[in-house]
């Protein structure tokens, strides 16, 4: 506090223009000095902090999809391992030539739509009821409905194998104690241990939908909903205009990260099933992938198959994406 002409204490406005005069100057005679501007100083150490996680990713991912996409260009086989030829787009058409190919693709669209679907519906469903006031420990059912989420994938798929075994399975008893149905023969019949698949895959995936679900309802101000009360709305109409619009931006992205991750499931089939049985009707692309890399030793063949899954979820997305911009 400095006393100005009238005797009284008055603040000195000078002060801080002439400490951000005096930081100006000090840092222009440190950058004539150095060479090195400040901002510039901050970009190379963040530079420097980034490299090692660059190069780690540069490793771990950009090397093996190139030398993916190298290999599909190739005859590498079991026996030609080290000794492979280039044979340009040849394995390209033998994937789209395969026989099973095309009952595969259109089993996995099936797969990723029914299991998403059900993921979405199953999810925002939960967030819904967790959202209400009335639902008393809401922490601990939150954490009991992740523990599909939580728990390894391995343990899940071989211990909900066991529950739908055809003669001793629990699913089996409930079914037969519940409505009287006789066994099912879930894991040898094709259409059943596929059905039984994608349910193990739904109970599996909810959570992270459910999750998202959450968090978009708890952003929104509940004035909202007491507002539309008041103007008569009933409990459907507050659902569909309101909710279902406020959890767009939410759930689009974690809608297609579903999409990805459902489309990629090579655990569940592939551990549920056994290996895609019973004779490989319960396949999708990604575990057809790498049966034939690690069953025949087709590594050419199935390098190609898995750039044209890379190419078919790439496209899907952003179309995906486009018309759900388009609408909103």
């Amino acid at each position: 506090m400095q006393t100005g002409a009238d005797g009284m204490g008055t603040p000195q406005r000078g002060g801080s223009a002439l400490s951000r005069t005096a930081d100006a100057t000090r840092a222009a005679a440190l950058a004539s000095i150095t060479g090195w501007d400040p901002v510039a100083r901050r970009r190379a150490f963040l530079s420097v902090c980034l490299a090692p996680a660059l190069v780690f990713l540069a490793l771990a991912m950009v090397y093996p999809l190139f030398y993916n996409v190298l290999l599909s260009f190739s005859d590498a086989e079991n026996g030609r391992i080290r000794e492979w030829h280039y044979v340009g787009l040849r394995q390209y058409a033998l994937v789209f030539l395969e026989p099973g190919f095309w009952f595969t693709f259109c089993r996995t669209v099936v797969w990723t739509v029914v299991s998403t679907g059900l993921q979405a519906v199953i999810g925002v469903f939960l967030a819904i009821i967790l959202n209400q006031h009335f639902v008393r420990g809401r922490s601990a059912w939150r954490a009991l409905l992740l523990l599909p989420w939580a728990m390894p994938q391995y343990i899940t798929a071989l211990t909900w194998q066991g529950m739908f075994h055809g003669h001793q399975g629990t699913v089996n008893s409930f079914l037969g104690a519940a409505f009287g149905l006789p066994p099912v023969e879930w894991l040898t019949h094709p259409f059943a241990a596929f059905t039984a698949a994608i349910a193990v895959n739904v109970w599996m995936g909810y959570p992270f939908l459910m999750i998202a679900a959450f968090a978009g309802l708890r952003a929104v101000p509940p004035s909202i909903y007491e507002s539309a009360m008041l103007e008569g709305a009933t409990p459907w109409q507050q659902f569909t205009n309101l909710t279902l619009p406020l959890l767009r931006s939410v759930m689009l992205p974690a809608t297609v990260i579903a999409i990805i991750w459902n489309f990629n499931s090579l655990n569940v089939v592939w551990l549920f099933t056994n290996g895609g049985e019973p004779a490989d009707s319960t396949h999708i692309l990604v575990s057809y992938v790498y049966k034939t890399a690690f069953t025949y030793y087709r590594f050419g063949w199935s390098a190609a198959l898995s750039v044209v899954i890379f190419v078919i979820l790439f496209f899907f997305v952003q179309t995906f994406l486009k018309v759900n911009r388009w609408r909103g």
